[in-house]
């Protein structure tokens, strides 16, 4: 699916929404690794971006967006609008991130 092909928005100017196919999302639960958390830690005491943390949550939403395009994929969809995502601590230092939104076929 071409990327240009997702959105938040709830239409795609100059595509006509055919068929809606439901919701379809990506999960990803990810834990910092105790590296990553001293690392954290650490920049923290400087204050600023906290680059290591950054990185990480940069890394986890993108994976959750391609498992949501590749499920969409699998339902037959060639866009998904109404993108959006949510973050949810399971345990500390555990995070799931959930990206979501609603798979329809476009002409």
């Amino acid at each position: 699916m071409n990327h240009t092909n997702t959105t938040t928005a709830f239409e795609l100017p100059g595509k006509k929404i055919v068929k809606n196919l439901g919701i379809v999302k990506g999960i990803i639960v990810r834990s910092r690794s105790i590296v990553g958390t001293i690392g954290g830690g650490l920049q923290t005491i400087f204050g600023g971006n906290i680059s290591l943390f950054t990185s990480l949550c940069e890394t986890t939403r993108e994976e959750a967006f391609e498992l949501m395009i590749k499920h969409a994929e699998a339902q037959g969809a060639n866009a998904i609008i109404g993108v959006r995502y949510d973050t949810t601590e399971l345990l500390q230092g555990v995070t799931e991130v959930l990206c979501y939104g609603t798979a329809v076929e476009v002409e």
